[in-house]
């Protein structure tokens, strides 16, 4: 090992802000298993709904517009935590399709459910 200094050394990173947020004692949290996602070229709109199995209608329980730039810092940190996730409790597995095995609308004409 030699004393040679580092020819590139690292920048210190600057130290990071605090920041403080509130939240409503009052604020509702809402289960959502379906989104839809648009956009214009300012904006990014989720839509997180609501949809329960053998139910013909969803409902839409909340609206987030973002502008493009927090969208993907959103996506980067859902990435971020979904590897956390599956490093801590293993692999997350979708069905190969997601209608058939959750939503499984009632039958038409007045048939029974069969189970």
């Amino acid at each position: 090992m030699t004393d040679t200094p580092n020819p590139n050394p690292t920048p210190n990173p600057a130290p990071q802000k605090r920041i403080a947020i509130d939240i409503p004692k009052e604020l509702t949290a809402v289960y959502a298993n379906l989104a839809f996602i648009s956009h214009t070229p300012g904006e990014i709109v989720l839509d997180f709904a609501q949809m329960l199995p053998r139910m013909p209608h969803g409902r839409v329980l909340s609206r987030v517009i973002m502008s493009p730039m927090h969208a993907k810092m959103l996506q980067n940190a859902l990435a971020q935590n979904i590897a956390n996730y599956e490093r801590q409790f293993g692999e997350i597995r979708l069905p190969t399709t997601l209608a058939d095995q959750f939503f499984r609308f009632p039958q038409q004409g007045g048939d029974k459910d069969e189970d």
